[in-house]
């Protein structure tokens, strides 16, 4: 473990999007870490405090350029940027001495076997002490934590059905966070070839069908899978099945309710339920519930930094260990 009173110093590339604010708020109030550089175009130069209402302190954003961070002795480095734009920055930082850990919010290093794959509770032992770290996608986080406890027992590629927060599409506008768009409406979009769909089947080491939506709310996720069993299974060999893969986990709830994105906003973790399994126990259907800011990517980053630098896991993530207390349907 990291000795106490010893405080890294982290820097955030990509500060202003609903990721790096979400993910700042968490810094924020982490006691083991000190915010010393964040980076956003529109406000370079401004005070943090000026545009992020919990920000207290001095720090001001800077401009995107790696070349601002040079000489900051930076001991992690976030990179919370659109997909393709982290190259410049892993390629600078990995001159400086010391070189930061990288943990990379974008999906540039998800295929990379140079990376470490950042989902915790499917692969902790290889973030333990790394230095590059690829965090996962929102959906593929959700999938894959419904799907790990049962990939073996597939008979084939299952079905996701995810519906998102608009949130998840980002704060740059478009016709999947445009409300007047979205409003009263469920909006299918690249329904073939998903980035997540190729995550989840690579890391799952299993093909699987993806479809994403997005919906009229602001934050979370609810991954409705379907899938096809080698072998009949009962209702409650299902539930033991997951309670016992995901034993000893804080993160993971799970429970034979139906979660719901509401359900599970606010909360670091996963909640895992709605079981059903069909009459002859050969096809079954689960369904996974995350915040797609938080457990789809910044808290299971602030995860996957800890692990890194040896702090306790869930360390700076009071408050978001809970899920929130609406009635499960």
């Amino acid at each position: 473990m990291v000795e106490a009173g010893a405080r890294k110093r982290v820097g955030l590339a990509g500060a202003r999007g609903y990721t790096g604010a979400e993910l700042l708020r968490i810094l924020a109030g982490h006691p083991g870490v000190e915010v010393v550089f964040a980076t956003s175009g529109e406000h370079a130069g401004k005070p943090l405090s000026a545009v992020l209402d919990f920000w207290r302190g001095d720090l001001r954003f800077s401009a995107g350029e790696p070349d601002n961070a040079r000489g900051l002795n930076l001991d992690v480095l976030f990179l919370a940027l659109p997909n393709g734009q982290s190259a410049p920055w892993v390629e600078a930082a990995e001159k400086w001495n010391p070189a930061p850990v990288l943990i990379d919010l974008s999906a540039d290093h998800r295929f990379d076997e140079n990376w470490a794959y950042g989902l915790p509770e499917l692969h902790r032992g290889s973030l333990q002490g790394t230095r590059r770290i690829a965090n996962p996608g929102c959906y593929a986080t959700a999938a894959q934590l419904a799907l790990a406890p049962v990939v073996e027992w597939l008979s084939g590629p299952p079905h996701c059905f995810g519906v998102s927060g608009y949130s998840g599409a980002g704060a740059t506008p478009s016709p999947r966070n445009d409300l007047k768009v979205l409003e009263g409406n469920l909006l299918p979009y690249q329904l073939a070839g998903h980035v997540h769909e190729r995550e989840i089947s690579h890391h799952l080491r299993a093909p699987v069908f993806f479809l994403p939506h997005v919906a009229p709310f602001f934050r979370g996720i609810g991954m409705t899978i379907g899938a096809a069993m080698k072998n009949p299974v009962q209702p409650t060999e299902l539930m033991e099945r997951f309670r016992s893969f995901y034993r000893g986990e804080p993160l993971i709830h799970v429970d034979g309710a139906m979660p719901t994105p509401r359900g599970a906003a606010g909360f670091a973790g996963a909640r895992l339920g709605g079981f059903a399994v069909s009459g002859d126990g050969r096809h079954v259907a689960m369904v996974s519930a995350i915040d797609n800011l938080l457990k789809g990517a910044a808290s299971q980053a602030a995860q996957n930094m800890n692990l890194a630098l040896g702090f306790r896991e869930l360390e700076g993530l009071d408050g978001l260990l809970a899920p929130p207390p609406f009635p499960l349907i």
